[in-house]
């Protein structure tokens, strides 16, 4: 797997939520299982994430109901995402799956960072975060 063998120095610090950091790497655990390449990958980004308690979280941190402005840098094109659980995975409506090679992307980047990630079958891409927004989980 050529494509990520120096993403740990080259990706940037992470932040999660203590409150589902133990949730997020069992999600990832059974993700290795169904979809391998974005199992290990979340797999990866979370076990190299800071747990922070919730109260202490950062308002620019990407976190599960974040409304994520980001920039993909080499086309310049700028999108807004709901960052969500797989079971409120709706791409129509703007909300994708953590364990999705964008959503295990985003998780725990705060803005400003800028982050490689892996699209399945064709090149690595490198997204910044240039906006975070608190928003409220699909119920």
């Amino acid at each position: 797997m050529h494509h990520r063998q120096s993403t740990i120095q080259e990706n940037p610090p992470l932040i999660i939520d203590e409150a589902v950091y133990d949730y997020l790497y069992r999600l990832a655990e059974q993700a290795t299982q169904t979809a391998p390449d974005v199992g290990e990958y979340l797999l990866e980004e979370v076990s190299r994430a800071r747990p922070v308690p919730s109260d202490r979280m950062p308002a620019d941190v990407v976190r599960f109901g974040s409304w994520v402005t980001y920039r993909e840098v080499d086309s310049g094109a700028v999108r807004r995402v709901q960052l969500v659980y797989p079971c409120q995975a709706d791409v129509a409506a703007g909300r994708i799956s953590v364990v999705s090679p964008l959503g295990a992307a985003l998780i725990g980047l705060s803005v400003g960072q800028t982050m490689r990630w892996h699209i399945e079958q064709r090149a690595d891409r490198s997204l910044q975060v240039v906006g975070v927004e608190p928003g409220t989980l699909p119920g």
